[in-house]
């Protein structure tokens, strides 16, 4: 199956995906009552972007014109009809919000025993961020942002099993089929943005850590993946770069679009989780955002990154991403939420690797199912492979995953669910003898996160 006709395939089923959703919608008995209740529902979202007796800022993290709801990772865009999770917070001058994740399970990655390369795990992947916000004049917004992850303890140094996943070192040692740790301090930022009419804004953002503007929202933040514990196989072909030490992002909004361009240190966190690694700016990208709606999120973005990886210190690395993400509101507590993506990683050298992600969750009350699906080139050189038995080739890996979460607790701001999840993964048969034919993991797990924040 060629390339083209892959990622044409993922595209007609994202199409179809947002046009069946879309048809629920509208149902000719249930045209008027549906859409004025989410035109209704937006408007007061809209309204209530300014506390007029307090002063306290509403709106987006980067744009004193633009909902809440529209914060993703970074800089990024989300769709305005993105439900949005989280904890807030006033004070007289200040707006605080909370968000969070853990997902406390047991995954085993090869349930056949089929080949070699399978573990498995007790572990907890989590995250935890806290953000606030506050006008300074008529026309200015300041902005904190802060991101900490606990996984250095509960994933351990070498991170959690998962088969066909690659990016970073434990000991010396290339990470395969296993998900890195997070750092411990994952963001610290700080951003200035000044209005200059409803319809442009100026951002300047600085992160120690920090994200630069490339590349999708990360995984962790998008609602079509917030119910599903693991990463993508395909982490290190869209959100590689979430974790840098050091970047500077400069951001122009005109109405419906956005462009950024970002100076950042291109090498990827170091083994130690609890340090801050020395801040390079040694590397660029530039991304254009556009939402043409409330129910879409375009990016295209393209990266210059020095040196990623430790263990290839003289390879560069040019990453080019477009994404596409879908939020559908469909009353209360439901919602269907989908992403498009596709990325490719170039080195000299060597031939491009592509990656195409589709997921989607649609969530209706206590109930989320989800699916995944990636389709992704990993090379030798990637899964830590002797060149001499396996030459030096591309090796095209499917995994399609499916799972669901369900409410069994509700504390008021916050929500426990239990869930589960398999996934089943077919490569060339030339890793068999690794990995076996058609391995499947699967894993359960209890997720602690916040409840939907009513707008």
């Amino acid at each position: 199956m060629s390339l083209n006709f892959k990622i044409l395939c993922l595209l007609l089923l994202a199409g179809s995906y947002a046009a069946n959703a879309q048809h629920k919608m509208h149902m000719p008995a249930k045209k008027d009552t549906a859409k004025n209740s989410v035109d209704t529902s937006m408007k007061n979202m809209d309204h209530s972007m300014h506390n007029m007796n307090t002063g306290t800022p509403m709106s987006h993290a980067y744009s004193l014109n633009l909902p809440m709801t529209r914060n993703g990772s970074g800089t990024s865009w989300l769709p305005d009809a993105a439900p949005m999770y989280g904890l807030m917070l006033h004070s007289k001058k200040w707006m605080y919000m909370l968000h969070g994740n853990i997902a406390i399970r047991y995954t085993k990655q090869d349930i056949g025993n089929k080949g070699n390369r399978g573990g498995d795990k007790f572990d907890a992947p989590n995250w935890f961020m806290a953000m606030g916000q506050r006008k300074v004049g008529e026309n200015g917004l300041f902005h904190f942002g802060a991101m900490l992850s606990l996984d250095r303890l509960t994933e351990g140094g070498s991170g959690y099993p998962l088969l066909f996943q690659t990016g970073e070192s434990w000991k010396g040692n290339p990470l395969v089929d296993r998900q890195h740790p997070h750092d411990l301090f994952s963001e610290l930022s700080v951003a200035y943005t000044y209005s200059f009419s409803k319809k442009t804004d100026l951002t300047f953002y600085l992160g120690y850590p920090g994200e630069p503007a490339l590349g999708s929202v990360a995984f962790m933040h998008r609602p079509s993946a917030l119910a599903n514990p693991d990463a993508p196989i395909s982490h290190h072909w869209n959100d590689g770069t979430h974790i840098t030490f050091g970047v500077a992002t400069i951001g122009f909004r005109y109405d419906k679009f956005k462009i950024e361009a970002s100076s950042f240190t291109g090498r990827e966190p170091d083994e130690n989780r609890f340090d801050f690694d020395k801040p390079r700016f040694d590397s660029y990208s530039a991304r254009l955002s556009y939402n043409p709606n409330k129910n879409w999120a375009l990016q295209v973005s393209h990266g210059w990154i020095k040196s990623p990886e430790s263990l290839h210190a003289n390879e560069n690395v040019e990453r080019t991403i477009a994404s596409a993400i879908y939020a559908l509101p469909l009353g209360d507590e439901q919602n269907f939420n989908a992403t498009v993506l596709w990325g490719l990683n170039k080195t000299k050298g060597h031939d491009g690797e592509n990656a195409a992600l589709l997921e989607a969750t649609y969530r209706i009350k206590k109930l989320s199912v989800y699916s995944r699906y990636e389709w992704v080139q990993k090379s030798t050189e990637e899964l830590n492979l002797n060149k001499n038995i396996y030459g030096s080739n591309l090796f095209g890996v499917n995994a399609l995953s499916a799972g669901l979460n369900y409410d069994v607790l509700n504390l008021k701001k916050f929500r426990g669910a239990v869930g589960a999840q398999t996934s089943l993964y077919n490569t060339n048969n030339a890793l068999n003898n690794l990995y076996g034919k058609n391995p499947i993991s699967g894993q359960v797990f209890f997720r602690i996160y916040p409840a939907l924040m009513k707008m």
